[in-house]
């Protein structure tokens, strides 16, 4: 039973890890404008982009109107990929820090005003690797390709694993941190609540005599 049960949460992780980490979008983008997607990804994981305006009229050469920018930066701001007035492109890279990374498009003005249907696909970890042009490069049988596709798999699960025990022991550390600042809170506001108190009856008490009402 516990054999069961390891094997069909290895299965849901291993779900997870083919599915999630590909974003494809398909979005209106007006000029002047600016539209931002973040992407959570791990350490040393590899992550491809597509993008590509969408032609309003296939009868018709793209109009010049019809050109992003787009800029991809790391957690910490450093710029992974940058391009300007382009009608498509990608980038790929490694990833050199954990966390969100982020993709921002923006358009210049124009009047009157353009709206630019865009289409954007993200894939970063297993999904990321084109396992095509591996098998047509190495001139591998289609059981070997397989193969690697697993122990890719397990080796992402494995990682995503360690990952996010790490950030549970981080969220951990947090809610200690947070709960003993709030115990010495609470224990300052009641001294505080204490003195109070205490002035506020001296003060009544000294009153009271100098009106000799006591």
């Amino acid at each position: 039973m516990a054999i069961s049960s390891l094997a069909l949460l290895s299965a849901l992780v291993a779900l997870c890890l083919w599915t999630s980490p590909v974003v494809c979008l398909r979005f209106d983008l007006q000029s002047g404008q600016i539209k931002c997607i973040s992407e959570e990804i791990k350490i040393n994981a590899m992550t491809v982009g597509k993008y590509s305006v969408v032609n309003p009229s296939e009868s018709v050469p793209l109009p010049e109107s019809h050109r992003v920018s787009i800029k991809v930066t790391s957690p910490y701001g450093e710029s992974m990929h940058s391009a300007e007035n382009v009608d498509s492109g990608n980038f790929a890279f490694v990833t050199k820090e954990a966390g969100d990374y982020l993709a921002c498009f923006w358009t210049p003005e124009h009047k009157p005003v353009a709206t630019i249907t865009f289409e954007f696909e993200w894939k970063s970890g297993v999904t990321a690797k084109d396992w095509t042009n591996v098998a047509k490069k190495s001139q591998v049988e289609l059981m070997e390709v397989e193969l690697k596709k697993l122990e890719d798999t397990v080796k992402s699960i494995h990682d995503e694993m360690f990952y996010l025990r790490s950030r549970e022991e981080e969220m951990q550390d947090m809610n200690r941190s947070t709960n003993s600042r709030m115990a010495w809170l609470s224990f300052l506001s009641l001294i505080m609540c204490l003195s109070v108190a205490g002035l506020q009856l001296w003060h009544l008490k000294t009153f009271f005599e100098r009106k000799k009402l006591l």
